[in-house]
This record gives C-alpha cells, structure tokens and sequence, in this order.
C-alpha cells in the first residue's frame, strides 16, 4: 500500500505550476482592467489545481493498466509500481475531478458566466481522455495542443471572464505564453520519455519528431514567450518585469540543446516548470500594474 507521502509523489507537485500560472497571469489582467475578486481567483486557483491532480492521476491510471509505465526513468508512477491499486488511483482521479467540477459551478454562478460549465466539462474529458480511453488522444501526438488549449487559453482567458469580463489583447498575449511554457514543461517530461514510449507505441509529438527536433521544439517554447512580453511592453511597460525570469531559461535550455538525457530531464522537468511560475509571476504583476501606469 502507498505511503502518503508516495501519493503526493504520484500527484506529481512538480507539474503545479501549470495550474498556478494560468490563475496569476488571468488574475494580473483583471485587476489591470480595474477589478479586484481575490475570492474568484481563489476558486479558479482550485479548479486548475484540482484539474492538474486529477489529470496526473488518471494519466497514472490509464498507463498503468496499459504496461506504459513497467519501466520508467521519470517520477514515481502509482500503479506501474504496484504501490496502489489501478481502482485507488481512478478513484483519486475522479475526485480530484469532482473537486474541480464543484469549485467551477460555484465560480460560474457567482460570475454568471453560465456557458463556461460547458467549456468545463470539456476540460474535465479531455483531462480523462488524454491517456483514457480506446483512442487516447496523448498516444497520437496531440497533448502539446491540449495542454496549450487547456493551461494557457482556457486557464488564463477563463480567470479573466470570471472576474473583470472580456479579456483584451494583453490578457490573450499572456495567455499564448502561459501556453507555450506549460507545453514546454510537457515536451521535457515526453523527451525524457522518447525511447520507452516508442517500445509501447505511445506516439507523443516527441517520438514523432525524434530526440534533435524535440530539442528545438523545446528551445523555441521557451524563449519565445520573452519575445511576447517585449510586444506586451510595447502597451504596457510593466509587463516587461517577466524578463526577470529570463536567467532561469538558461540552465535547462542549455542542459537540454546539449544532449541531456534521463534523469537529467528530471531536473529540466523542473526548472521549466520553476520558469513558468516565474514568468507568470512577473506577466500577472506587469498586467496589474499596468493600470497604475
């Protein structure tokens, strides 16, 4: 049986910063726009994390009664370990989904945003069926493009709608980077991954591009969100202070444009993750201020 601290393990806390950021840049919009709802914020906070939780344990669910993770260089795997069974880790799964569902339709009827329960629903499915189901849509080299919809459009755009309405381009900027990091933190974790996920034909855009493109792919995902924020500067120059987080670019860019492999990838899985929350931190800030200035 798991420990509790091997359940926190197999949440995989690492990947959290894909559902903090979304919530701090969304939030740094509104209150740019002149609207203060940290209760709101709170709630969304809840939801991406609940969602983040939920998805990583019903990716260990679903590739664990597959045999995709029998053999594995990354963080611990719930079920590929025998240290729960595959029906404790679906229940955490649908909890954690349950959770995300109960904090959304509250965020909803307090916002009067009544259609986002369909835009949640969507998200909640395609959390499950990321790895789940027959045709799982992660195993065609389609999780890039979910996690840029989910973690950085609807994740940021989403806050913004809940709090202060109609978000306006610098919110929809943020987005797009929000969504280029987090894909980033996804292709360092399928990088890892390349060699035991073609042995089980799980086909991610990593095993379609190969480990050289990969590399590339990475890079450009994230250096070119610092480009946007240089574009965001040109409306507000406060959002400039994500260039702060551009020094924490350089190790894992480095660590993984010169060959680093296995459990190297682990520390890059990291850092990105460390980047996003960074550059999130210093866009939110920027957009808040940017009404001052």
């Amino acid at each position: 049986m798991a420990t509790l601290a091997q359940w926190v393990e197999g949440a995989r806390p690492r990947t959290l910063p894909t559902a903090v950021s979304p919530v701090l840049v969304g939030t740094g919009a509104a209150i740019g726009s002149g609207t203060v709802e940290i209760g709101r914020a709170v709630l969304a906070l809840l939801v991406a994390v609940a969602l983040v939780i939920g998805v990583n344990f019903a990716n260990d669910y679903s590739d664990g009664i597959r045999g995709t993770d029998d053999e594995r260089v990354g963080p611990l795997r719930l079920v590929g370990s025998r240290l729960a069974t595959p029906v404790a880790v679906r229940t955490a799964a649908l909890v954690c989904f349950a959770v995300a569902a109960l904090a959304g339709l509250t965020l909803v009827s307090l916002s009067r945003t009544w259609w986002l329960i369909a835009v949640g629903a969507v998200c909640i499915a395609g959390a499950w069926f990321y790895t789940g189901g027959k045709r799982p849509y992660g195993y065609a080299g389609l999780g890039e493009v979910a996690v840029f919809v989910f973690f950085g459009l609807v994740g940021v755009l989403g806050t913004v709608v809940t709090q202060s309405g109609p978000p306006g381009a610098l919110a929809i900027v943020g987005a797009v980077g929000v969504g280029l990091l987090s894909c980033a933190v996804l292709v360092a974790n399928n990088l890892r991954d390349i060699a035991g996920d073609e042995v089980v034909g799980k086909r991610t855009l990593a095993v379609a591009l190969g480990d050289r493109d990969t590399r590339r792919l990475y890079a450009g995902l994230v250096l070119l969100p610092f480009l946007l924020t240089v574009g965001m500067a040109v409306r507000s120059w406060p959002a400039l202070l994500a260039l702060l987080a551009l020094p924490l670019a350089i190790g894992p860019v480095r660590r993984v444009t010169t060959g680093a492999e296995g459990r190297k990838l682990i520390r890059v899985l990291r850092d990105t993750g460390l980047l996003l929350l960074a550059w999130s931190a210093g866009t939110g800030i920027g957009l808040a201020l940017g009404l001052v200035f």
